[in-house]
C-alpha cells in the first residue's frame, strides 16, 4: 500500500513538473479548457438563479374555488373548514360575496351596472395556496375540489408556472447537451496534448521500457498530467463563472427592482462547483487514457 501511494505521489509530481516546464503551452491549454467549460457552468448558474427566483417569488400559484350562487353561509363555512383540514393545503383565504360586491361598486365603470342588478350575482370564493406548487400536484388538487358539493367552478392559476417549468426543463436539456459537446472537446484537447507528450518523450519511454518499466508505471504520469489539465481548466471555468456572476450582480439587481423582483445573482453552489471540478478532472483523465492506448505501445 505504501509503495503504491509513493508511486502515485511521484507520478503526480512528475506530471506537475511537466506542466510547469512549458508554462505558455500549459496556460493556453488551460484557457481553452476553461473557456469551453465556462459556458455550461454559466448556463447551470443561470438556471439555478431562475429556479431560486421562482421559488421565492411572491406570485405563488393559486387555486380559486367559486361556490354556487345559491350556496348558503353554512355550506360555505363547511367548505372552508374542509379546505383548512385538507392535506397539502398551505393557506386558505375566504372572499365573501358581499365583500366582492362592495369592492366592485368602487369601480367607476361598474358602479352603475351593479346598482341596477336585482341581487348580488357574485358567489362566495376561496383562494387556496398549496404546499406543493408543482403543476401535477395542483392539477390533482383542482380535480379533487371540483367534486365537492356546492363548488361551481375551480380555476387553476398556474399557467405561468407550467410555462416556467417547461422553460427550465428545456434549459437543463440545453445545458446538458452543451456540456456533453464541450466535454468531448476537452477529451480531444487532452488527447492531442498527451500525444505530443508521448512523441516528445519517446526516447525516454523506450529506455524505461528496456529497463523493465511496466505499462502502468509508464502510463501513470501521463494520466496525472491529463487529470491536472482537466482540474486546472475546471478551476479556471469556475473562476470565470464566479467572476461573471459578481460582475453582473449589481446591474441585474437594479434591473430586477424595476420589475418588482428580488433577484441577486448567486455563483455556483458547492455541489455544482464540485461536480464541475470532478467532471473536468475525469474528462482530462479519460482523454489521456484514450491517447495512451493509441500511442503508447
Amino acid at each position: 500500500m505504501k509503495t503504491w501511494l509513493t508511486q502515485n505521489v511521484r507520478a503526480a509530481r512528475l506530471a506537475l513538473r511537466r506542466l510547469l516546464a512549458a508554462p505558455m503551452n500549459t496556460l493556453l491549454s488551460l484557457l481553452a479548457i476553461g473557456v469551453a467549460l465556462a459556458f455550461p457552468a454559466g448556463g447551470q448558474m443561470l438556471l439555478a438563479n431562475i429556479q431560486r427566483l421562482a421559488e421565492t417569488s411572491s406570485a405563488m400559484p393559486q387555486i380559486s374555488l367559486f361556490m354556487s350562487v345559491d350556496a348558503s353561509a353554512e355550506e360555505a363555512k363547511e367548505i372552508e373548514v374542509r379546505l383548512k383540514n385538507f392535506s397539502g393545503v398551505k393557506q386558505v383565504q375566504f372572499l365573501p360575496r358581499e365583500k366582492t360586491l362592495a369592492r366592485l361598486k368602487t369601480s367607476e365603470g361598474l358602479r352603475g351596472v351593479i346598482d341596477v342588478l336585482p341581487s348580488n350575482p357574485f358567489p362566495d370564493a376561496f383562494v387556496v395556496v398549496a404546499a406543493d406548487d408543482r403543476p401535477q400536484a395542483l392539477e390533482k388538487f383542482a380535480a379533487e375540489f371540483r367534486q365537492w358539493p356546492k363548488v361551481e367552478h375551480v380555476q387553476l392559476d398556474s399557467a405561468w408556472l407550467q410555462r416556467l417549468d417547461a422553460l427550465l426543463r428545456l434549459g437543463r436539456t440545453a445545458v446538458t447537451l452543451l456540456g456533453a459537446l464541450l466535454g468531448l472537446g476537452l477529451i480531444a484537447i487532452t488527447f492531442n496534448i498527451i500525444r505530443m507528450q508521448v512523441l516528445v518523450g519517446r526516447a525516454e519511454i523506450e529506455v524505461s521500457q528496456l529497463l523493465g518499466a511496466t505499462d502502468h508505471f509508464m502510463r501513470r504520469p501521463f494520466l496525472y498530467y491529463g487529470a491536472l489539465l482537466g482540474l486546472g481548466g475546471g478551476l479556471l471555468a469556475l473562476l470565470l463563472a464566479t467572476g461573471t456572476a459578481l460582475w453582473l450582480r449589481a446591474p441585474l439587481s437594479d434591473l430586477a427592482q424595476l420589475y418588482g423582483l428580488n433577484l441577486a445573482l448567486q455563483p455556483l453552489s458547492l455541489r455544482d462547483s464540485a461536480l464541475l471540478l470532478g467532471s473536468a478532472t475525469g474528462l482530462g483523465w479519460l482523454g489521456a487514457l484514450l491517447s495512451l492506448r493509441q500511442y503508447l505501445r
